[in-house]
């Protein structure tokens, strides 16, 4: 059977795309942007190997309503064959369900890069894809981007209808899975730091924060 090397799962997410929303971090990325916030989905041997079909059980298992699933990282396309079976057979499945259910990928690729034929299977269920390198000096808050040069690239209808324009707003959300606490979404420039800073001011200490990893 098909696997995937994941970072983590999580649901709900409600920062990263329309809605209320499944989030899949693959683990793994070579690209290694400065000011990365999410250094712990780099290493390619960490994480998990998850059997496709253990994700499809997962995101079958979530309640309503859901809009739709996120995938991010880590590098996605580092993994094209077993990320687009993945995607393939969410797209097959988002028929059935009772609300429209929207695909949406990040990558660091550049945006002209990715209907390259080791990567277009992974992208071609994709209603939207969020292209292009984080830079850190061009973090300017843009919505749904990390850095200002990177390109919302439509690919459907729905695509269009949720992510040609997108809204302004909350950009992070915290999450607690165990013993770990994760901050999901696209920080603003300086957003880690003042929050470190306010925790500290507030006598708690931040251990093993992934983006100093």
């Amino acid at each position: 059977m098909t696997s995937l090397r994941i970072n983590r799962l999580h649901h709900p997410v409600t920062v990263l795309g329309h809605g209320v929303r499944a989030g899949l971090w693959v683990q793994g990325c070579g690209l290694g942007c400065h000011g990365c916030a999410s250094r712990d989905t780099w290493d390619p041997l960490a994480g998990s190997v998850v059997e496709v079909d253990e994700i499809l059980a997962w995101l079958d298992g979530l309640p309503e309503p859901l809009d739709g699933l996120t995938v991010t990282g880590g590098e996605p396309l580092e993994q094209p064959e077993a990320l687009g079976e993945l995607l393939s057979a969410v797209d097959h499945r988002r028929r059935d369900r009772p609300r429209p259910f929207d695909i949406l990928l990040f990558t660091g690729r550049a945006a002209h890069t990715l209907d390259r034929p080791d990567t277009l299977r992974a992208i071609e269920a994709c209603d939207a894809v969020v292209a292009g390198p984080y830079v850190e000096a061009r973090n300017t808050g843009v919505p749904l981007r990390g850095s200002d040069n990177q390109r919302i690239v439509i690919r459907t209808a729905l695509g269009r209808g949720r992510y040609a324009d997108p809204p302004s707003g909350a950009r992070l959300q915290v999450a607690t899975t165990g013993e770990r606490t994760y901050l999901i979404g696209i920080p603003r420039r300086g957003d880690l730091e003042r929050l470190g800073a306010r925790m500290a001011a507030d006598g708690l200490t931040l251990q093993d924060a992934t983006w100093r990893s």
